[in-house]
């Protein structure tokens, strides 16, 4: 994977920045971070950065750490709420001014897709998502994939809409292995690389019945819908028909 992909691997600008939402101060900036990305059974209270550029030990605790993904730009493109947080140990400090490791104590909800962590790496490079990258990561990781682009979205400031000019999208049904694919599929096609158009059904109601955007879609084209069939379960795909029943739009299936 890291040779697919850049800035997967090891980086060298501080790509993780916590702050305390109602003051603003900065608590600590860091390359890497270890125990956020984790899956539940596996979440200790403890999260450690690596490689860190800054630490405030002046303001050892806060309730409103907020976790910020920053792009090699500086630019805010993914948000955690954190709540009360807690310094710990602060290792020791290179020649280059980095410091080893900075322990804190977080008392909220933990990132529990630990792909994410790779994934937004990948955001964060400043080389743009292409369309159909989400395919080249492994299906177990499509879940991940769709949490950073639903997560991206919205600290962006974007609206749960269609921005996309197209009133027809195409979905290859050959390459939606699962509920989270077919959302990211759905989001690309919709929203263009990288874009959010629902995660589940409720949200992809809301996506098509929002008054932001360029309204509603009018058509899809589902080509392979057979191979859709044979991934997904029945309910699911009989619920998601009902949605677009629901609000009009026509699902054309070529090969059915």
């Amino acid at each position: 994977m890291d040779d697919k992909f850049p800035m997967t691997g090891d980086i060298d600008f501080p790509l993780y920045m916590v702050t305390d939402e109602e003051s603003g101060d900065l608590l600590v900036t860091a390359e890497e971070v270890e125990g956020f990305f984790v899956d539940p059974e596996e979440e200790s209270p403890e999260v450690v950065f690596l490689r860190a550029r800054e630490v405030n030990k002046g303001k050892r605790r806060t309730d409103d750490a907020v976790l910020q993904i920053v792009n090699r730009q500086g630019e805010c493109i993914g948000e955690y709420f954190i709540g009360r947080a807690v310094l710990g140990d602060t290792g020791a400090e290179s020649p280059d001014g980095k410091i080893s490791s900075v322990s804190y104590r977080f008392f909220g909800n933990r990132c529990d897709y630990p792909a994410a962590a790779k994934i937004w790496r990948r955001w964060a490079s400043g080389v743009t998502v292409k369309r159909g990258e989400w395919l080249q990561w492994p299906v177990r990781q499509h879940s991940a994939w769709l949490h950073v682009v639903q997560t991206a979205w919205f600290t962006a400031n974007r609206s749960a809409a269609r921005y996309g000019v197209d009133d027809v999208i195409h979905l290859d049904g050959a390459h939606i292995a699962t509920k989270s694919g077919f959302f990211c599929a759905l989001g690309e096609a919709v929203n263009g690389p990288g874009g959010y158009y629902g995660s589940n059904l409720d949200a992809l109601a809301d996506c098509i019945s929002s008054n932001s955007g360029e309204g509603p879609l009018v058509k899809i084209v589902w080509r392979d819908f057979r191979a859709s069939q044979g991934s997904l379960d029945h309910v699911f795909l009989d619920s998601l028909m009902g949605v677009m029943r629901e609000f009009n739009i026509d699902v054309e299936i070529p090969d059915k």
